[in-house]
């Protein structure tokens, strides 16, 4: 194996490190920065090729690539294939950081899908529920393709700018539609925005465990803040798939996942008719796409598709059984109860119980403060074999 591996990320055509190297590895526009003497080997389809070389290299090998290239860039496989201490990285700016700073907006809450290397279809489902999202399109992917796939998906009207050869001469930015997008011509070297509205979230982008006072709730009928929060965590969230809240009451732990992953395919199971119209106020309320689906489990899921990720709110075991017969292979559970007896026989199911206890601070007559205890929550979890 090369006895170092220089990984440098290029702005433009310009490298943000020097690139040296016995052996010089990238794309073939970036191999004209090859020192003299240098081997080349160019970056091509077939990826495994190249990690063979490098690792038959016994001197210094550099790698150049755009942008970051730990971000949807090479670091993944040479980390994979040599391990992450072998690696000297030196990242330049990625093309999505240009590309929101190109349209002056921030991107601490955007969705990236990339359309290298998966099918389109995929990405452009996986960026049509988002309501702020940068897909990464390619020479088999063009941005009018991606266009045309999130027409047909349905997606609503989006503010779209197309960011083209970010830090090269030629660099442009166009803003369309959805319907320019499809039935426009633009270069593959680019990264497409998305925006469902102005782009400049009015609350904070992160939000985690947010105050009951956020949602509408039936007599105080709403997960507190603090044990969401632990929920939340305990579900470990991916950036796509389905999750079931069911018993949701408020809404309030759905709205939270659709708000943290916004290619979550999210639905909200109540029975209790004056709580559904409640999850469609807060729903709109905090700007997330959330499927509210009034009936009553275990028969209301009988339609939905399976979840790997799901949160029982209510219904007992019962209902928790009917979601772990549906839960896809390596999905997780978290199921909270007030009492211990079915949170233990939960624990059976899942493999982990945990008890909740918060104490909140209050002002006392002299100024001073006390904490006043809630209730307990026990919350089980767990992915069942």
């Amino acid at each position: 194996m090369a006895s170092r591996i220089r990984v440098v990320g290029l702005l433009g055509d310009r490298p943000v490190a020097p690139v040296e190297g016995d052996l010089v590895v990238g794309g073939h526009r970036h191999l004209a920065l090859a020192p003299a003497g240098a081997r080349t080997a160019a970056i091509e389809g077939d990826v495994q090729a190249v990690l063979d070389a490098v690792a038959a290299e016994p001197g210094v090998v550099c790698v150049l690539a755009s942008g970051d290239p730990g971000f949807f860039g090479i670091v993944r496989r040479l980390a994979a294939r040599f391990g992450a201490e072998a690696l000297d990285v030196h990242p330049a700016p990625s093309s999505i950081a240009l590309a929101f700073a190109r349209l002056g907006l921030p991107w601490d809450d955007c969705l990236v899908v990339s359309a290298h290397g998966r099918p389109l279809d995929e990405a452009a489902a996986a960026a049509a529920p988002a309501r702020k999202v940068a897909v990464l399109v390619s020479p088999d992917s063009p941005p009018e393709a991606l266009g045309k796939e999130l027409l047909a998906l349905g997606c609503g009207p989006r503010q779209v700018a197309v960011c083209t050869r970010l830090g090269l001469d030629g660099e442009r930015v166009e803003r369309t539609d959805l319907d320019g997008l499809a039935n426009g011509r633009f270069d593959p070297l680019s990264v497409v925005v998305l925006l469902a509205d102005d782009g400049i979230a009015s609350t904070k982008s992160l939000a985690w465990g947010r105050s009951e006072a956020a949602f509408a709730a039936r007599a105080g009928m709403v997960t507190k803040a603090e044990v969401r929060a632990v929920a939340l965590g305990k579900l470990d969230l991916r950036p796509t798939g389905v999750l079931w809240d069911i018993g949701a009451g408020s809404g309030s732990v759905a709205i939270e996942c659709a708000a943290l992953a916004p290619a979550l395919d999210v639905y909200a199971i109540e029975r209790n008719a004056d709580d559904v119209e409640r999850i469609r106020a807060n729903q709109a309320a905090h700007g997330v796409e959330v499927t509210i689906v009034e009936g009553e489990a275990p028969s209301a899921l009988a339609s939905l598709p399976d979840p790997d990720r799901a949160f029982v709110g209510g219904g007992g075991l019962a209902v928790l059984d009917a979601v772990v017969a549906r839960l896809l292979p390596g999905g997780t559970v978290v199921a909270s109860y007030a009492a211990l007896d079915r949170a233990a026989a939960a624990a059976d199911r899942l493999g982990n119980l945990v008890q909740v206890n918060a104490a909140r601070g209050e002002r006392l007559p002299d100024g001073g403060w006390r904490l006043a205890a809630e209730n307990p929550v026990f919350l089980a979890w767990g992915t069942p074999r």
